[in-house]
């Protein structure tokens, strides 16, 4: 497993990652003096994202039924914990962008390869975590009878 993000795990088929960016920031607040540095105080963590990007092939090995969970995941607004292959816990993140590029379409209409990105946003955790992977389990079931 790569990534696991909620019930969403990335592997090295049929969903897979092949680059990630994490871009993250701390607070601080200046204080204004005369003749000097403004000093600062750390008040916190800031913005901290996670961008995953990969390329599928779903004619060969699959992928858009882990694509259409993760867009199901974004328009609920689900915050679900994210876990990086070795087992490290990022934090509780939601899904705010998806894009997705198809190439060479097939008769269906799908293409023989799909470049996507999935943008994550850390988020305060919810109160029930347990109820988000109910509900992630719930919207991995309802993307099976599409």
């Amino acid at each position: 497993m790569l990534y696991l993000i909620g019930t969403l795990a990335m592997d090295t088929r049929p969903f897979n990652a092949d680059e990630v960016t994490r871009n993250s920031t701390a607070d601080l607040a200046e204080k204004p003096v005369i003749g000097g540095l403004a000093p600062s105080e750390f008040t916190g963590e800031g913005k901290d994202e996670i961008s995953l990007s990969g390329l599928l092939i779903p004619s060969k090995i699959g992928g858009l039924t882990e694509l259409e969970t993760a867009h199901q995941m974004r328009m609920s607004g689900a915050r679900v914990p994210v876990m990086r292959g070795d087992g490290f816990r990022l934090g509780t993140f939601s899904i705010t962008k998806m894009s997705e590029t198809h190439q060479d379409l097939l008769r269906n209409g799908v293409g023989f390869s799909v470049k996507y990105t999935i943008t994550l946003k850390k988020v305060q955790p919810d109160n029930d975590e347990a109820s988000s992977v109910i509900s992630g389990l719930l919207n991995l079931f309802d993307a099976f009878r599409n």
